[in-house]
């Protein structure tokens, strides 16, 4: 038996009684339909000031899932790996307790709190000080204290029954989706965007993602792979749409119409034109971008403030005051860092002097010279995908091949995971070749291999290498497929 308690974040029990009920309900039915994809045996209780979870299986593998599944679910501070079991005297308590905590107290500081319920030859603060006094005796680099210890030894006395806490983990905290509204993240595959769409589902906001392709199928292959791991790590319960718009058209009349200064400006306004018209068609009433103060020319407070007055949907930006550093190192945490440093930038107009204070009035008279059927059409012709589809899709599209055994004996692998990753973790492949060539250079160089070899894509998930078969097929490859050991 696999138990834990949930504990809520802290934001949530402070909301007014009728708040705190729905967004604990909400929670409650997001646990049930992520776990329940793990085990169909699992009971969720909602015990109003916390959750508990029941999963009857002891499977070692499961009990990891579980575990990788609440880590990651908005709304959970932490959760705790419960142990039940009966016992026949306070000091049989004390032996289950020293067989757990033995070796976590080890070199720290801690203290013991028992909750008692039920008749017993002895009070809490008694349990508290004979556990206590014998851990202390046990573990001779332990020490007790009272307050603010390392480590709280917190057991449950119910009847016969000992309840123990074996291990805390900790949740992303935040609030259970959708307990606010849906908002639309412009994603670009880079640490920005996906950093900036993670905050938003912690803040309990269904996050839908818009791309603005600049770099063709390789380039869409890449951000539809950043924007389905997010929403597959932090909110598989909600469907959530992925919107691509091909930018390329737009680009070049900016290129042929703007000054060479304002090209920037203007192409950010262009996408914040397009997105507020995304966004109303899907009925979603707030647009993220992962900008921050003074990264780049076009996020100074001038050009932001000209940005901005293109539309009158709200635009939020989680990232405004962080530096990129800590962007980075948060891209890390979640799990994003490995697409984001391998997917080049794909910027559309480069200006030699852009300006870092673009003025409203010039702005609008360039943009008089701009052919806006032009952004019409892009918008009109944008392809909007259910998230859920996306894996779905390219193992029907690519010619998917399991190992079982061995590839044919001519095979050559293609491992196109970054070089950051295959320096890491090389892959090798007995009796088979292996060729490295990242993802973002298959388009420019899969041409240049012998094409007489027939070539399986391997990537450490296996969405990359779909997803980018299925590109070079579509560009007349028929010598390609996947390599899934």
């Amino acid at each position: 038996m696999i138990e834990f308690i949930i504990k809520l974040h802290p934001e949530i029990a402070i909301k007014s009684k009728s708040v705190r009920k729905r967004q604990t309900l909400l929670l409650e039915r997001n646990i049930k339909t992520i776990l329940l994809r793990t085990d169909s045996n699992i009971e969720v209780n909602n015990n109003y000031d916390h959750l508990t979870i029941r999963c009857p299986s002891d499977d070692v593998a499961i009990h990891q899932q579980l575990i990788d599944r609440l880590s990651c679910i908005p709304g959970i501070v932490h959760f705790s790996e419960m142990q039940s079991s009966t016992f026949s005297s306070l000091h049989d308590i004390y032996e289950q307790v020293a067989a757990v905590y033995a070796e976590q107290i080890q070199n720290k500081t801690f203290c013991v709190r028992v909750r008692r319920a039920g008749k017993h030859d002895f009070s809490s603060i008694e349990a508290e000080r004979y556990i206590g006094g014998g851990l202390n005796q046990l573990v001779a680099s332990a020490q007790v204290k009272l307050t603010k210890p390392d480590i709280i030894v917190a057991l449950e006395v119910r009847k016969d029954q000992l309840i123990m806490v074996r291990k805390q983990h900790q949740g992303m905290g935040g609030f259970p989706l959708p307990s606010q509204s849906d908002v639309l993240s412009l994603i670009s595959g880079g640490y920005d965007s996906a950093v900036a769409s993670y905050l938003m589902i912690r803040k309990g906001l269904r996050t839908h993602y818009l791309f603005f392709n600049l770099g063709g199928a390789a380039h869409e292959a890449g951000v539809r792979e950043m924007a389905h791991l997010i929403w597959q790590k932090y909110s598989l319960s909600h469907k959530v749409k992925f919107v691509s718009v091909n930018f390329a058209p737009v680009v070049d009349q900016i290129l042929e119409t703007i000054d060479n200064g304002l090209m920037g400006v203007v192409l950010k306004r262009m996408m914040m034109r397009a997105a507020s018209t995304v966004a109303e068609k899907l009925g979603i009433k707030a647009i993220v971008t992962g900008e921050s103060i003074g990264q780049v020319s076009s996020q100074t407070i001038a050009n932001l403030s000209v940005i901005d007055r293109v539309t009158e949907t709200l635009i939020l930006r989680p990232l405004i005051y962080q530096d990129k550093q800590e962007i980075i190192a948060l891209a890390a945490k979640i799990g994003a860092e490995d697409i984001a440093k391998s997917m080049p930038e794909y910027c559309g107009v480069i200006s030699r002097k852009p300006t870092v204070n673009a003025a409203l009035a010039e702005v609008i008279a360039n943009e008089q010279n701009f052919d806006f059927a032009v952004l019409d059409q892009a918008v009109q012709d944008a392809k909007v995908l259910d998230i859920r589809t996306i894996e779905y899709q390219a193992e029907q599209q690519a010619d998917v091949v399991t190992v079982l055994a061995q590839l044919p004996a001519d095979a050559v692998v293609l491992d196109i995971r970054s070089p950051e990753e295959t320096d890491v973790k090389p892959l090798t492949v007995e009796g088979h070749d292996v060729v490295e060539l990242p993802f973002f250079r298959l388009a420019s160089q899969f041409a240049n291999l012998d094409q007489s070899k027939h070539y399986y894509c391997y990537c450490e998930r296996g969405v990359m290498s779909r997803l980018q078969a299925v590109v070079l097929q579509e560009q007349g490859f028929k010598n390609v497929s996947v390599y899934r050991p």
